[in-house]
């Protein structure tokens, strides 16, 4: 529920950046480091919004791969502990039962 809700924000705010961006086609010279260039704003705050979305996703998915992994490698390294204390421990710890009559 929490990422429809989510979705349908992201999705409100890129409907309401198209119909804005539809009424503004006004035309601006864009200076960027190797070259000039002149845009209509809207195509060119489209543009910019769309690399700074893919851009921050492509962060954030390697920062969470990178947690993943260790995560993974931290679970293996405990398993590894774990049979290596496995074998040192008795095997019957507790007394047997044996039925009083």
């Amino acid at each position: 529920m929490k990422y429809l809700l989510i979705f349908l924000i992201v999705l409100a705010i890129f409907v309401l950046s198209v119909t804005l961006g539809a009424h503004n086609d006004q035309v601006v010279a864009f200076n960027y480091l190797i070259a000039q260039g002149e845009y209509r704003l809207s195509t060119l705050l489209a543009t910019l919004f769309a690399a700074g979305f893919i851009l921050g996703w492509v962060i954030c998915g390697l920062f969470y791969v990178r947690v993943r992994l260790g995560l993974v490698r931290a679970e293996r390294k405990i398993r590894r502990l774990e049979q290596q204390a496995a074998p040192s421990e008795p095997e019957n710890l507790a007394p047997s039962a044996t039925p009083k009559e």
